[in-house]
């Protein structure tokens, strides 16, 4: 670690199949943040330490249910947080990128995900899978 940076702290979540991946997941980040503090002190004006951390939980919503509803299912969540940024990694076994769906129309549900993951996250984006099928979608929060 380098001098000014702060220590990454990380957790894992094994999952395996859709069954209340999506509650299974929140419970889990919410819990970590709330053992690390995060987002830490002070926020910028106008951003409040609720509002960072329910970006972040509906951050995992959209990623995790995009896994069940077209990868089959997530097989993990990693959640990496340092003090200028939460990142949130869910893996699936599809190798298919990722990509935004044909939305009906701003009223019709479905094909909003990736649009909320762009405008909420800092940052996000997709890596194949280290070895064997499947893939790495993570976005991004700024802590601050």
């Amino acid at each position: 670690m380098g001098e000014g940076r702060s220590p990454e702290r990380t957790r894992r979540l094994a999952l395996g199949g859709t069954a209340n991946a999506v509650t299974r997941c929140r419970d889990f980040t919410r819990q970590a943040l709330i053992e690390w503090c995060w987002p830490p002190d002070p926020v910028d004006v106008g951003t409040s330490r609720s509002e960072l951390t329910d970006d972040a939980l509906l951050l995992v919503s959209e990623v995790v249910a995009n896994a069940c509803l077209h990868a089959g299912g997530p097989t993990s969540l990693v959640l990496r947080c340092t003090e200028e940024r939460l990142r949130i990694e869910v893996t699936d076994e599809s190798p298919v990128a990722p990509r935004a769906g044909r939305r009906a129309g701003p009223s019709r549900p479905g094909g909003h995900g990736l649009l909320i993951v762009e405008r909420v996250g800092r940052n996000w984006g997709w890596d194949p899978a280290v070895a064997g099928p499947g893939k790495s979608v993570w976005v991004e929060v700024a802590s601050r």
